[in-house]
C-alpha cells in the first residue's frame, strides 16, 4: 500500500490524472480490509477522478468523485481536523465540474483556509494550486496567478522544491503567451 499511496502522491501533485486514478482502481481491487491509509487513496483518487472527469467529460470520473466526496464526509464527522480541508477540497473540484462558480470558490477558500489553520501545509498548497487552476480555466488569469504563486510559496515553504519548480514551469507556460503579445505589438 505505501508505494501505491506513494505513487499516488506524486501522479496527482503532477497533475498525471489518468495514472492516479489508474492506480485508485488497482488498489480498490486488491483490498478486502479497511487500513488507516485508504483515506488518502479515498482523497487523491477522489480528485484525480473529478480532475478528469472535468479534462474528459465522462460520468465514471465523477461517480468515482462523488463516491470519494461520500467517504470523507464520514471521515470528517469522525476528524474535522483531518478530514475538512480535504472534503471542501472535494467539493470544490465538484462544484466546478458542475459550474457551480460560488459554491467552488467557498470551497476552495474554505479548504485553504481549513488547511492553514490545521497546519497542513502540502494540502494548503494543492487547493492553492488547484484554486489557480479553476480561475485560470475561468479566464481569471491575474487570479488564478496570484493562486499559483501562493502555492509555490507553501510547496517552498514545505520543501518540495521540484514540486515548487513545476508549479513556477506551469505559471510559466501561461505567462509565455502575454509576453509574445507584448513583444509582437511593440
Amino acid at each position: 500500500l505505501y508505494v501505491i499511496v506513494n505513487q499516488l502522491f506524486e501522479h496527482c501533485y503532477f497533475r498525471q490524472y489518468l495514472h492516479a486514478v489508474l492506480l485508485v482502481e488497482t488498489a480498490q481491487i486488491n483490498h478486502t480490509a479497511k487500513r488507516a491509509m485508504d483515506f488518502i487513496v479515498v482523497f487523491y483518487g477522489g480528485l484525480s477522478a473529478l480532475c478528469m472527469a472535468r479534462d474528459t467529460k465522462q460520468t465514471k470520473w465523477k461517480e468515482i468523485g462523488e463516491c470519494s466526496i461520500k467517504a470523507m464526509l464520514q471521515l470528517e464527522e469522525c476528524s474535522t481536523w483531518n478530514f475538512e480541508n480535504k472534503l471542501l477540497l472535494l467539493r470544490a473540484q465538484l462544484h466546478q465540474l458542475h459550474g457551480h462558480h460560488v459554491m467552488a470558490e467557498i470551497a476552495y477558500r474554505g479548504s485553504i483556509s481549513s488547511a492553514l489553520e490545521h497546519r497542513f501545509m502540502h494540502e494548503e498548497a494543492l487547493a492553492c494550486e488547484l484554486y489557480g487552476i479553476y480561475f485560470l480555466e475561468n479566464k481569471q488569469v491575474h487570479k488564478g496567478l496570484e493562486q499559483l504563486r501562493h502555492a509555490v510559496y507553501k510547496y517552498q515553504q514545505w520543501g518540495a522544491t521540484k514540486k515548487a519548480d513545476d508549479v513556477k514551469e506551469f505559471m510559466e507556460l501561461i505567462i509565455q503567451p502575454f509576453h509574445l503579445w507584448k513583444a509582437s505589438s511593440k
